[in-house]
C-alpha cells in the first residue's frame, strides 16, 4: 500500500530525481536522448541503452556535467539475454533500478500491400516484444529492490488513431504497447510500480523530415499548436510520470501532440 502523501512536501522535492536510477532505451538520439538529458538534469543516474554505439558519447557528455552519473549499454531490446545484461549493468553500477523508460522503437514506412513479412516481424520484435522483455527484467529488479518504481512506455498517437498510410505494422505494435501498459499496470500496482505511457505526435528528430520534407510540412500544418514537437516536449511529460508529482497515476496515457488528434 502506498504511504499517505505529505501535502506540505515542497514542490521542488516532488520533481527531484536524485538518488534514483533510470534506464532509457533508444537513448542515442532523438526522443530517447531528450528524455535521458531531462531526467539527468533532475538529478537521476541514467543508463543510456541503445543498439547504436552513439549512446556512449552521449553518456560521456552527461558525465561531464555530473561525474559518476551516467553509463551507456549496448542493447538489442528484442533479445532477452541482451536486456538482462542491460538491467544487470544498471543495478551493478548504481545499486538498484527505479525507473524504466521504454522508448526504443522503429518505424520503417511501407504500404501494407508492399510490406514483407520480415519487416513486419522486426517492427513487432522491437516495438512490442522489446517492450515486454525490458518491462519484465526491470520489474523483477524493482521488486527485488523493494522500493517500487516507475515504468513509462513511449507509445504514439498511432496507438489511438492512424496518422498516415504506410504505418500499419507500426500502428499494430503501438496499439499493443498501449494494451500492454494497461494490463501490466494492474499486475504491478501491488508491488508499488506505476506503469504509464506517453503518446507523442509529430516530433522533429533525426529520423523524421529528411526523406519526405513535404510530408512533414503537411503534417505540421494539421497541428493546432502550429509546430512539430521537440524531444524535450516528450521528456517533460516523462519527467512528470517518473517523479513524485505523478503519485496517483497508473495505467494512463498522456497524449503530447500539440492537439493533432483534435484536428
Amino acid at each position: 500500500m502506498q504511504a499517505p502523501l505529505d501535502p506540505q512536501r515542497p514542490s521542488g522535492e516532488l520533481i527531484d530525481m536524485s538518488g534514483r536510477t533510470v534506464i532509457v532505451t533508444g537513448a542515442a538520439m532523438g526522443i530517447g536522448l531528450g528524455i535521458a538529458r531531462r531526467l539527468h538534469g533532475a538529478g537521476a543516474n541514467v543508463v543510456l541503452a541503445d543498439i547504436d554505439e552513439g549512446a556512449a558519447e552521449q553518456a560521456r557528455s552527461l558525465e561531464a556535467v555530473r561525474s559518476a552519473s551516467a553509463i551507456s549499454v549496448c542493447v538489442d531490446v528484442a533479445d532477452a539475454a541482451s536486456v538482462e545484461r542491460m538491467v544487470a549493468a544498471a543495478v551493478d553500477r548504481f545499486g538498484g533500478l527505479h525507473v524504466l523508460v521504454n522508448n526504443a522503437g522503429i518505424y520503417p514506412m511501407a504500404a501494407m500491400l508492399e510490406l514483407d513479412e520480415a519487416t513486419f516481424r522486426r517492427v513487432l520484435d522491437v516495438n512490442l516484444t522489446g517492450l515486454f522483455l525490458c518491462t519484465r527484467a526491470s520489474a523483477r529488479a524493482m521488486i527485488s529492490g523493494g522500493g517500487g518504481g516507475r515504468i513509462v512506455n513511449i507509445t504514439s498517437i498511432d496507438a489511438l488513431h492512424p496518422s498516415m498510410v504506410g504505418l500499419a505494422h507500426y500502428d499494430a505494435s503501438k496499439h499493443g504497447a498501449w494494451g500492454f501498459t494497461k494490463n501490466v499496470a494492474l499486475e504491478l500496482a501491488p508491488h508499488g510500480i506505476w506503469v504509464n505511457a506517453v503518446a507523442p505526435g509529430g516530433i522533429a528528430t533525426p529520423g523524421t523530415g529528411v526523406s519526405d520534407q513535404a510530408g512533414m510540412e503537411a503534417f505540421a500544418a494539421m497541428i493546432p499548436m502550429g509546430r512539430m514537437g521537440e524531444p524535450d516536449d516528450i521528456a517533460r511529460a516523462v519527467l512528470f510520470l517518473a517523479s513524485d508529482l505523478a503519485s496517483y497515476l497508473t495505467g494512463t496515457q498522456i497524449v503530447v501532440d500539440g492537439g493533432r488528434l483534435l484536428a
